[in-house]
């Protein structure tokens, strides 16, 4: 999975990316780039439990790749606010993060000369919207041609019904990801990937003062946008960034006194996770102690397959057993003891935290 992290100039793009990646960027060598990629292990304090009781020989978390898109600016020669290339560059993304700037330093001013969160996130919208529109009329151009052409006329007669759609909703200045997508034009969306259909997850970074009504500013947000299909959480960059060099002790005690309760790469990722529609499952042994990440509703035969291809053709069973009985009677042999490990079907929807042990050919 990836996910683009982007933002107007002096948001605090680079900074949540150095956060989330433990990584230092000079911001004079990122210019001479348009992106910096860095993966990351997913936290996740049952994987750390389970570790501690199998004790293998590796523990492999789940990971997600982040990406730091260079600042958006303004397209010097196009009716376009923002350029081609950065709107290239983000159309390859699983989700994105919007670094939204809440944060008032004199040193630092903003770029449109005012702090103004709904502003900002209206700017990167209102263009995503745009770039969409722009792109349904081109597929009508082409589409119109396809309906002269016996072999691709029954296929074009379909899309173009997905692309009115698609246009209804964006002259009423509704993104995508905000209208009800069937399966059918799941298809389209994901060769196609348009702008304002991608999954959004505003951070708004804050500054220190706002710690204790970091809640109520990012609530009132949220009902200013009027989207549910977006989400939000309150991030406070420099904060932060110590925190992210700090060893466990000293962070826990820093976290403690500024009234933070989890890290910023706990709290985003949860949300992604949540956007994303992604759960876990694990894999245990003394081997290897492993998380895997797939979407909710799949099945234990698709779970298989995450893991390897042979297990999915070669699907027998899935031993199963949740997480909390796991950890309620410690250890496997108990769990079948109680009649808590199952032997599953194909069929059977992997819920979160579930262990499963795959049975195949």
């Amino acid at each position: 999975m990836q996910i683009g992290i982007v933002g107007l100039p002096f948001s605090g793009k680079t900074t949540l990316f150095g956060t989330l990646t433990n990584t230092h960027i000079d911001p004079d060598a990122f210019q001479k780039r348009d992106s910096n990629i860095s993966m990351v292990k997913v936290p996740d304090s049952r994987l750390d439990k389970l570790t501690a009781i199998f004790n293998p020989k590796k523990k492999v978390n789940a990971t997600i790749e982040f990406v730091d898109l260079i600042a958006i600016q303004k397209g010097e020669h196009s009716s376009s606010q923002f350029s081609s290339q950065f709107l290239t560059k983000v159309r390859t993304n699983d989700a994105l993060i919007h670094v939204v700037r809440g944060f008032e330093d004199d040193t630092v001013p903003h770029v449109e000369g005012s702090i103004n969160l709904l502003r900002d996130i209206n700017t990167l919208e209102e263009e995503f919207l745009l770039a969409d529109m722009a792109f349904v009329e081109g597929r009508f151009e082409k589409l119109e041609k396809d309906l002269r052409k016996p072999k691709s006329k029954d296929r074009a007669l379909k899309e173009i019904e997905v692309m009115k759609h698609w246009q209804q909703a964006l002259e009423n200045e509704q993104p995508l990801r905000a209208i009800d997508i069937s399966d059918a034009e799941m298809e389209y969306v994901s060769n196609y990937q348009p702008l304002s259909a991608k999954p959004m997850l505003l951070a708004l970074n804050l500054g220190e003062n706002d710690i204790a009504g970091s809640r109520d500013i990012m609530n009132k947000v949220l009902a200013e946008t009027g989207d549910k299909n977006i989400a939000a959480e309150p991030f406070f960059a420099k904060i932060e960034l110590e925190l992210a060099e700090l060893d466990d002790e000293e962070k826990e005690m820093f976290m403690e006194e500024y009234g933070i309760a989890e890290s910023a790469l706990s709290r985003l990722i949860g949300k992604a996770y949540e956007l994303l529609g992604l759960q876990s499952f694990f894999t245990v042994g003394e081997d290897e102690c492993r998380a895997w990440t797939i979407k909710k509703g799949m099945t234990a035969q698709q779970s298989a397959g995450v893991i390897h291809t042979d297990f999915y053709n070669k699907f027998i069973r899935a031993e199963v057993a949740s997480y909390d009985d796991f950890m309620e009677h410690g250890s496997l042999a108990a769990c079948k003891d109680k009649g808590l490990l199952r032997l599953e079907g194909k069929e059977y929807v992997v819920k979160d935290g579930d262990i499963l042990n795959i049975r195949h050919g």
